[in-house]
């Protein structure tokens, strides 16, 4: 039987606001050389839900639910590093003061922590409302796997996934498998504990052989030969699995972004092909 040290942990808090939406510009340049006009980061998405499409929104990086941050630098950064997939957070201000939600991810770059609420939770929400995180996972281990790195994945949710040893190793369930060519934005982080990286989507023909074109927000991939045990780098024969945080992205070298919560520099991380390996399925 698997044991972990996830009685050792620590759980704390960690606070942000609802963030506007931002632009930099009106125009994004697509990789045809096209400028387009498009929703992206931030907010309150009414209709974008984890288990939704990643790859046929009208838009650019879309965050599903609700996008929060700190104003505070090194407060955010705690946020974005302490937080973790399956966490519980809850509104402490405004009118949905009490809606409990969970994190499903953070997305690098513009530093956000994305967290999953109920409908009509969602309409009673502001800009600037508060978010409080219960957050816990950091620095879970399992006995005798030291050597597979878990971060930003509630230990909880976890178990729900299902880790199963074998061929000894350890392994989880995936909607498909992404070779290490296709990894773009964010590639050279110096720790894959805080944010995403992307997979590329601007060579068609592979977004339909490696079963990008069908990946919804919140689905479980394997990056192959992807190292982020301590950074984000091509390691042949390393693992690393994920979750996806945002939608696709029109820019050359971008895509859907992957929010690592497993990764090994050996082959003992395996993934087993699942269709249903999505977390709206193991959350409620």
């Amino acid at each position: 039987m698997l044991k972990s040290n996830k009685d050792k942990l620590v759980m704390q808090s960690a606070q942000g606001k609802i963030h506007s939406p931002t632009h930099r510009a009106a125009y994004r340049v697509n990789s045809t050389g096209h400028g387009q006009v498009l929703p992206s980061v931030g907010g309150i998405c009414y209709n974008v839900k984890i288990g939704d499409s990643a790859m046929q929104l009208v838009g650019d990086h879309v965050e599903p639910g609700v996008s929060i941050k700190n104003d505070i630098e090194i407060e955010n950064n705690a946020l974005m590093i302490l937080s973790c997939i399956g966490n519980e957070a809850k509104v402490v201000s405004g009118e949905a003061k009490g809606a409990k939600g969970f994190v499903t991810g953070g997305h690098g770059g513009i530093e956000h922590t994305l967290i999953h609420f109920e409908q009509e939770d969602l309409e009673k929400m502001a800009i600037n409302d508060n978010i409080l995180v219960k957050c816990f996972g950091i620095g879970l281990e399992y006995e005798g796997y030291e050597d597979i790195h878990f971060m930003n994945i509630d230990p909880g949710l976890l178990e729900k996934i299902g880790v199963e040893e074998t061929e000894g190793g350890l392994s989880l369930p995936v909607v498909t498998k992404v070779p290490a060519h296709l990894m773009g934005s964010g590639i050279g982080s110096p720790s894959a504990a805080s944010g995403d990286y992307d997979i590329m989507t601007g060579d068609l023909e592979a977004n339909e052989k490696y079963g990008v074109n069908d990946l919804k927000l919140g689905d479980l991939v394997l990056l192959e030969d992807c190292d982020n045990t301590f950074g984000r780098q091509y390691l042949k024969g390393s693992a690393s699995i994920g979750v996806v945080v945002h939608s696709n992205c029109i820019q050359s070298g971008h895509g859907p972004g992957i929010c690592v919560i497993a990764s090994s520099k050996s082959s003992r991380l395996k993934g087993r092909i699942d269709p249903k390996a999505n977390i709206v399925n193991y959350l409620s």
